[in-house]
């Protein structure tokens, strides 16, 4: 077991991705890794961030390959457990001219059976930061109570939360899924919500109304994702708009978790807001460049070239 946490702790599941291409012939898959908090975690990690993940893993080859890759990625796995029966999850990603379209086989997989007792304090109070997410909280009842914990501990040390609003309606109805987001935005320190999920959550358009709308129900800091068009970063005193990184996009899954990642971990570094959100912005926009969620997700020097450029 890890005896010192790292500076970010994500919680979630992760899912083993096969991805259809585009320009394939419709029966070849390329199999890769997904998941939101997970991707987060990746690409924290690849900024330079000492980064965690806290979830369950099926006993199969698809558990064993995640932990492959969080040992290759350096990403701490040391409280991941394996749950003896149930499966790891799994998503299919095709493409189409309207974006990109999920399907899962999630129920009941290992990650979706975590319970509040198999958060560990100890680990989540020496972070620096807690990443939720609300598809982690989607998956199930008492995964949704484990990050309640997680959440629990957290504040009770003074660890910061961060939390993306992350919308699956296939996964919950639209009016619960409001009541449990709001709910979770009024207890977090960094909120990264993405405009479209938001104007469904809040029944608002407009970027600033939105933004204001998350700062009246009380997170201090929200950096609203607006995919080619920037963000928008906004806390009580400030308001910075920043552009896009443009890019010949290819597959967008993973984006707005590279953002995460690559905010978090530029905050954790020092950085401003706006330069945390301008270097997000370029991170999130080269990890459209390829296919998959976490293939595609820059490293520092790759984000350091562009904007040295």
């Amino acid at each position: 077991m890890m005896t010192v946490s790292p500076d970010i702790v994500c919680i979630g599941e992760p899912l083993i991705e096969f991805n259809r291409p585009r320009d394939g012939d419709g029966r070849t898959w390329l199999q890769g890794f997904g998941g939101d908090s997970q991707n987060v975690a990746i690409a924290a990690a690849r900024q330079g961030a000492s980064a965690g993940y806290l979830t369950s893993l099926g006993q199969d080859w698809m558990g064993d390959a995640f932990l492959e890759l969080w040992k290759a990625e350096g990403v701490d796995a040391s409280h991941v457990t394996r749950h003896p029966t149930a499966p790891t999850g799994v998503s299919f990603v095709t493409h189409t001219d309207a974006g990109h379209k999920f399907d899962y086989l999630r129920k009941n997989s290992a990650a979706s059976l975590m319970q509040p007792g198999d958060m560990p304090k100890d680990y989540v109070t020496g972070a620096k930061y807690l990443h939720v997410s609300a598809i982690g909280q989607a998956i199930s009842i008492s995964a949704r109570e484990a990050i309640a914990a997680a959440m629990d501990m957290a504040q009770a040390a003074g660890v910061k939360v961060s939390y993306d609003t992350n919308l699956r309606l296939r996964l919950w109805d639209l009016d619960q899924a409001r009541e449990v987001i709001h709910a979770t935005c009024a207890r977090c320190n960094v909120l990264l919500p993405s405009l479209d999920d938001s104007q469904l959550l809040t029944g608002l358009r407009d970027a600033e109304a939105i933004a204001d709308f998350y700062l009246k129900l009380g997170a201090p800091l929200v950096a609203l994702k607006m995919s080619s068009e920037g963000c928008l970063i906004v806390t009580a005193n400030q308001r910075i708009h920043l552009p896009g990184h443009r890019v010949t996009p290819v597959d967008a899954t993973g984006a707005g978790d590279t953002f995460d990642g690559a905010f978090l971990a530029r905050l954790l570094a020092g950085d401003d807001l706006e330069a945390a959100g301008r270097y997000a912005n370029v991170a999130a926009a080269l990890s459209t460049t390829g296919y998959g969620a976490v293939t595609p997700i820059p490293h520092r020097k790759d984000v350091l070239a562009v904007l040295g450029a």
